[in-house]
């Protein structure tokens, strides 16, 4: 071979930095063992150490790291740099759990006892690594390893984990994958659909507005938002959602006087296109704005930017009104709520669905209805799934009723 070539094919399979092999090293390497056991690395909050020191010197820690892995590499294992923070080890022949937890209890306890003296500005660190271990054969088997990762650091970290496939984690991101194609595809072929349930005023008993719900046409099947919203956080299509409804909503509630609510998430805050998608929506369909009720989830209460509350009041201030979806919820507390100070607060249906049993229901109930009978706020009680239920939160004073025994959703008003 071309001596000029073997050296550019070197180059293509070493990191630069650490002089490990790099990942398309490890692609390979994969690709060309049969079985094999793979360690993830990734270091515990390296961001931080790149945001207090700046990134040159994040770089210098980085290839620190790396000589300190090949201090501690066993004889049978091979190391490399996958990306950023994350190192992996591939070892072939461990055949058992035990000697898997020994190697990966002595990585967190050798860097737990080791401090990196960067020899200049004073500057000494200690890192935390997490590790996701996964046995198996080919790619995959590195991509059980990075799920591995996450699960352990749902509950913590400079820990390790080794994958199962029928762990509740591993399950949730394999129906994650599924849903994220299916939201792609529902949006591209005009497959997501609105949804209307009505809303009753408990004092003059007509439906006086109705709340714009989300549905997926899955062959013949309609799918709530329970099975795909959290896919369509984690691939950014939140938005094109809300979008979406926001459309459908504004063409159908144009053909009539009705009030109509919409779901707005924490991604459509921190985008901050509502307002004018909104307004224009309005303009097109002769809509005003009054008519519309913002119902802000729980991700949005619970936010603490600046603009958020800014954004919400200028919303209000073009005519938009304000809700507060799922009152109740463990986040929720009042002086937020007075804060936002919104129009409507719909209470968290836990505490309405056995409000005639539980006495804690009832004073939780009691205490939310107080308040907002001094603010001047209008309260809607959801998942009224019975009469009994329903004179309850009547009796209470509870302005306005949402559930399957008013009405279940429907594509038509």
């Amino acid at each position: 071979m071309d001596l000029i070539l073997e050296e550019k094919l070197c180059d293509y399979y070493k990191d630069q930095l650490t002089g490990l092999d790099n990942r398309f090293a490890l692609m390979e390497y994969l690709k060309l063992n049969s079985r094999v056991n793979v360690f993830v690395i990734n270091l515990d909050n390296f961001s931080n150490i790149n945001n207090a020191y700046g990134y040159a010197i994040g770089d210098e820690i980085l290839a620190k790291v790396a000589n300190l892995l090949k201090t501690i590499k066993l004889s049978n294992a091979e190391l490399f740099r996958f990306d950023g923070d994350e190192f992996v080890f591939i070892v072939k022949d461990f055949y058992n759990f035990r000697e898997i937890n020994e190697f990966c209890e002595s990585i967190i306890s050798f860097f737990n006892q080791t401090e990196i003296d960067m020899g200049h500005d004073e500057i000494i660190v200690k890192i935390s690594p997490s590790i996701g271990v996964a046995m198996g054969s080919g790619v995959i088997t590195l991509s059980h390893a990075k799920v591995a990762i996450s699960e352990a650091r749902q509950h913590s970290r400079n820990t390790y984990k080794l994958f199962s496939g029928k762990s509740e984690y591993a399950r949730k991101q394999q129906e994650n994958v599924y849903w994220i194609n299916k939201i792609r595809h529902a949006i591209a072929d005009e497959k997501l659909v609105s949804f209307f349930q009505p809303i009753v005023n408990n004092h003059t008993k007509k439906i006086e507005k109705f709340e714009c719900l989300a549905r997926i046409k899955d062959d013949a099947t309609m799918v709530s938002p329970a099975r795909f919203m959290e896919a369509a956080k984690i691939t950014g299509t939140l938005s094109l959602i809300t979008r979406t409804i926001i459309i459908n909503a504004f063409k159908i509630f144009s053909k009539n006087d009705y009030e109509f609510s919409i779901n707005i998430t924490g991604n459509d805050i921190h985008l901050g296109y509502l307002e004018k998608f909104l307004l224009l929506n309005a303009k097109k369909y002769s809509i005003d704005p009054s008519r519309v009720v913002l119902e802000l989830l729980e991700d949005i209460v619970t936010l603490t930017e600046s603009d958020m509350l800014e954004q919400i009041n200028s919303l209000r201030r073009k005519g938009f009104q304000i809700a507060i979806d799922d009152f109740g919820q463990e986040n929720s507390n009042f002086s937020r709520l007075l804060e936002l100070n919104p129009d409507y607060l719909k209470i968290d249906g836990a505490f309405i669905k056995n409000i005639i049993e539980d006495k804690q229901s009832q004073i939780i109930v009691g205490a939310i209805v107080s308040i907002c009978k001094q603010s001047d706020i209008k309260i809607i009680a959801e998942y009224i799934h019975n009469e009994d239920v329903l004179k309850k939160i009547e009796e209470m004073g509870i302005d306005y009723s949402q559930g399957y025994f008013i009405g279940e959703p429907r594509v038509e008003i």
